[in-house]
């Protein structure tokens, strides 16, 4: 599991994210805007309000979170069996 231990909110709603094993990524999340729970960014002043919940996940309040897993899949454009092994399918040889 992930932990985000610093984030910066940054223009265009975009984080620069510092993980527990040292990776430090900008994440655009301007994708998110407006759409859902993410209506409250409508308000930018709101996303800059980011802050780390006590899992190292990001919170907006008690309105919106982010799980750092998710955030480091899409910071690092891996797939969820990257960083999680137990998830790897064996494959059947024929």
């Amino acid at each position: 599991m992930k932990k985000i231990v610093e984030v910066e909110a940054m223009e265009n709603y975009r984080l620069r994210l510092t993980f527990q094993d040292g990776l430090v990524a900008t994440v655009d999340l301007s994708d998110l805007v407006g759409k859902g729970v993410f209506e409250l960014w409508n308000d930018y002043g709101q996303f800059r309000e980011v802050s780390i919940g006590p899992s190292g996940e990001l919170v907006w309040g008690q309105e919106v979170d982010l799980c750092a897993d998710a955030l480091y899949l899409r910071a690092t454009g891996k797939q969820p069996e990257d960083i999680f092994p137990a998830l790897k399918k064996d494959r059947a040889h024929a």
